[in-house]
C-alpha cells in the first residue's frame, strides 16, 4: 500500500559547531534521501515548531509522518516510536445518510465504523430543494459581486461540516483514538453534496447544460473546512464526470474493479437516483435516472430507508397464501423498505392479487376461494381507496399498520419502469445484449436487501441466470476507503474519469419510449422475460 499519510525512519547526524544545518533542513534532507523519488518535500507551516522540537528531543532519529500529495511530499509530524495507527477516515457523503469506516493507514485494517443522518434534510430532502435553498438569494438579485456568497449555501457547508465532525468523534471514541489523531479524510459524494462540503455555488448544476463549478477538487486540509480532525489532514474528494455523474459513482467504478476487467460488467447503484455503469477495461459509458426514490422511501408513504424496523423481506406462499415477513432488527415493523417493496408487490403478482398494470384486483370478483379469504383479508378501503394491509387484519384501522395503497405501487411500477428502460437504453447504446454481460453488479443499500429474483419478476431487471448478479455493498463507502490507502487508486479515479462516456437521459427519446413500454409487469413484451410467469389483465 501507498497510503495518503504514512510514517518513514529516518536518522540524521546531530548538528554541532561545524554543521550549523537547522534542524527542519536537517529533517528534510533526511527524509529526501530515504523516500528517493525526487518528488518535492515540504513541511507544513503549522507544524514547524512542533516537528522541529519532537525531532531534536528524540535525538535527531526517528518517524517522520508524511502527507502523500498528489506531486509532493508534506511532513507534518514527527515522534521517536513509530506510531502503532495512523487513523484515516473514509467517508461516503450520502444525500440522507453520511456512513464512514476508521481505517488504520498501516495496514488497512478497520478500527471502526459508524453512520448518521444527513442534517441536511431539515433544508429539504432532495437535492433540487437544497440548490433551491442554496441559491435562494442569488436567484432573487441580479448583479451580485463575484465574491457574494448566498447565506443559504453557508447554512447547508455549516451543517454538513458538523455532521462530518460529529460522525468523527463517534469514530474516535469507538477506536479509543482522539479526534485529532484522524490524519486523512478521503470523500465520496455525489457532485451536488461535494459542492455543498466545499461551499461552492451549485447554481448551475440544475441549469441545461447542468455544468457545475467544479469536477476535480484540490487536495484540502481539514482546517480549511473546519472540519475536527488533525488541521494538517489531507482532504481528497472523489472526482466527478458532471452534474449527475459524481465521485460516488467513480467509487464504484474503483469498488467493483470493472475498469480492470477485459469483460465487459454492469454496475447499478440505487439511491437518490439510479446510476448506471457499462463496459471494461477498454471503454465505460454511464448513465443516471430518477429510478431510486420509491425505492428508498421517497415516494411510498410507509417506504423508509433500510433501517430498524423497515420490513425488508416479505412472501406469500402461492398456495396456502400464508403471510411472512421480516423486519431490520427484528424489532416492530415501523414502515417497508426497498427490498421489502419488491419483495412484496412480486408476491402480490405472483399470488394474481394485481394485474400487469399494478392495480389491485377486486377481492368480491375473485373465484379461488382461499385467495378471496386472504385477498378480503388484507385488501381493504380505507379513505375510499383500495389498498393492502400487511401488518394488521380484517380492515380494523391501526395508525400503526404497514399499509401498500394504490398510489404507492403506481410509484413502484414508474420506478421499476425507469430502471429497467435505463438499463436496456443504455446496453442499446454500444449495441449489446443483456446475455453478453459477464457480470451485473448490484451496489448499495439496494443491491445488499433485495432479492434479485423478484426484481426480474417486476421487469425491473432483466431476465438472466441469478449467477449473473454481484451485491458489493456501499461501492461509494468501498472506493473512498481503497484511495485513503492506495495512491495507484487514487491515479485509477483520473483515469476512469478520463475514459467515461456520460449519456443524458433528460433528452433521450429512446429511453422514453422504453420507459413507457416497461410500465407493465413484468414488460409489455413478456417474451423478453421468459421465466416469469404473465397474467392477462383480468389475473387469470
Amino acid at each position: 500500500m501507498n497510503p495518503m499519510v504514512c510514517s518513514v525512519y529516518v536518522e540524521a547526524e546531530a548538528p554541532g559547531l561545524q554543521d550549523n544545518t537547522g534542524d527542519l533542513d536537517r529533517l528534510q534532507r533526511a527524509v529526501a534521501v530515504k523516500l528517493g523519488d525526487g518528488r518535492p518535500l515540504g513541511i507544513a507551516y503549522e507544524c514547524m515548531t512542533t516537528v522541529a522540537r519532537a525531532f531534536r528531543d528524540a535525538g535527531f532519529s526517528g518517524y517522520a509522518l508524511l502527507n502523500n500529495l498528489e506531486l509532493s511530499w508534506m511532513i507534518v509530524g514527527f515522534s521517536a516510536e513509530n506510531p502503532d495507527i495512523i487513523a484515516g477516515m473514509a467517508l461516503d457523503l450520502g444525500t440522507t445518510h453520511l456512513e464512514a469506516t476508521l481505517l488504520n493507514l498501516h495496514n488497512g485494517d478497520i478500527l471502526s465504523e459508524g453512520n448518521l443522518e444527513n442534517a441536511q434534510i431539515e433544508f429539504g430532502a432532495d437535492i433540487l430543494s437544497r440548490i433551491h435553498h442554496a441559491t435562494a438569494k442569488r436567484r432573487q438579485q441580479k448583479n451580485l459581486a463575484v465574491d457574494f456568497q448566498d447565506p443559504g449555501l453557508d447554512e447547508l457547508q455549516h451543517v454538513v461540516v458538523a455532521t462530518i465532525n460529529e460522525l468523527a468523534d463517534i469514530l474516535a471514541e469507538r477506536a479509543g483514538l482522539s479526534t485529532k489523531t484522524i490524519h486523512a479524510l478521503s470523500v465520496s459524494g455525489n457532485t451536488t453534496m461535494a459542492h455543498f462540503l466545499l461551499g461552492l455555488d451549485p447554481f448551475y448544476i440544475c441549469r441545461e447544460p447542468y455544468i457545475p463549478l467544479f469536477n476535480r477538487a484540490p487536495v484540502l486540509y481539514g482546517k480549511q473546512l473546519q472540519l475536527a480532525i488533525h488541521p494538517m489532514a489531507p482532504v481528497w474528494i472523489m472526482p466527478s464526470v458532471g452534474s449527475y455523474f459524481g465521485g460516488d459513482l467513480i467509487s464504484g467504478i474503483l469498488a467493483s474493479g470493472m475498469a480492470h476487467s477485459e469483460k465487459t460488467r454492469m454496475l447499478i447503484d440505487v439511491g437518490t437516483n439510479a446510476e448506471v455503469v457499462l463496459g471494461n477495461s477498454e471503454w465505460l459509458i454511464a448513465c443516471a435516472g430518477a429510478a431510486g426514490p420509491a425505492l428508498e422511501g421517497g415516494v411510498a408513504r410507509m417506504g423508509m430507508r433500510a433501517g430498524p424496523g423497515a420490513i425488508e423481506y416479505v412472501s406469500i406462499h402461492p398456495d396456502t397464501y400464508e403471510l411472512e415477513y421480516r423486519t431490520i432488527g427484528k424489532v416492530a415493523p415501523v414502515g417497508i423498505c426497498g427490498s421489502g417493496l419488491i419483495d412484496l408487490v412480486a408476491a402480490l403478482y405472483l399470488t394474481r392479487m394485481i394485474d400487469i398494470r399494478g392495480k389491485f384486483r377486486n377481492p368480491d370478483t375473485e373465484k379461488d376461494v382461499a385467495r378471496a379469504a386472504f385477498m378480503k383479508k388484507h385488501l381493504v378501503k380505507r379513505e375510499g381507496c383500495l389498498c393492502f394491509v400487511l401488518t394488521g387484519e380484517d380492515g380494523v384501522e391501526n395508525c400503526g399498520d404497514v399499509v401498500l395503497e394504490q398510489i404507492d405501487l403506481d410509484a413502484m411500477i414508474r420506478s421499476k419502469a425507469a430502471m429497467y428502460a435505463i438499463l436496456t437504453t443504455l446496453i442499446n447504446q454500444v449495441g449489446l445484449e443483456f446475455s453478453e454481460l459477464e457480470e451485473i453488479i448490484v451496489a448499495g443499500a439496494f443491491g445488499r436487501h433485495i432479492n434479485p429474483q423478484h426484481a426480474k419478476t417486476l421487469g425491473m431487471l432483466p431476465d438472466l441466470p441469478l449467477s449473473v448478479y454481484r451485491a458489493i455493498g456501499n461501492s461509494s463507502l468501498r472506493g473512498a476507503e481503497k484511495v485513503l490507502l492506495d495512491e495507484a487508486a487514487r491515479k485509477a479515479c483520473e483515469q476512469i474519469v478520463s475514459s467515461i462516456t456520460y449519456l443524458e437521459l433528460n433528452v433521450n427519446q429512446e429511453f422514453m419510449i422504453r420507459f413507457s413500454g416497461a410500465r407493465f409487469i413484468p414488460h409489455t413484451d413478456p417474451a423478453l422475460f421468459p421465466s416469469v410467469p404473465f397474467f392477462n389483465p383480468e389475473g387469470s
